[in-house]
C-alpha cells in the first residue's frame, strides 16, 4: 500500500456536529481538508466515514494515524 498525501503536520482541532456523518479524507489529496472531496478516485484510499458524537475533535491531518479519523499523535513521530 503506497502511502497518503501529507495534508498538515498537526491535527486540525474542529467542532463536529452530534449525529451528523462526516467522511475524512484519508488520501490527503482533498482540496476541503479534512473532508472528502473524492480526490481519491482512483487510488486505492477510501474516506473514513463516521458519525459524529459530537464537540471538539482533533482530526488527523498527517493521514497516519492508527486511529482513524482521529489523530493518535503520529504525526511527531513521522515529520517529514
Amino acid at each position: 500500500m503506497s502511502e497518503p498525501t501529507r495534508a498538515g503536520d498537526a491535527p486540525m482541532l474542529i467542532e463536529l456536529e452530534q449525529g451528523k456523518t462526516y467522511a475524512w479524507c484519508a488520501c490527503g489529496n482533498s482540496n476541503n481538508q479534512p473532508y472528502c472531496d473524492g480526490s481519491h478516485k482512483g487510488t486505492e484510499f477510501t474516506p473514513v466515514v463516521f458519525v459524529a458524537e459530537g464537540g471538539k475533535v482533533a482530526l488527523c491531518m498527517c493521514k497516519r494515524t492508527g486511529g482513524s479519523p482521529f489523530c493518535d499523535g503520529t504525526h511527531a513521530k513521522t515529520a517529514e
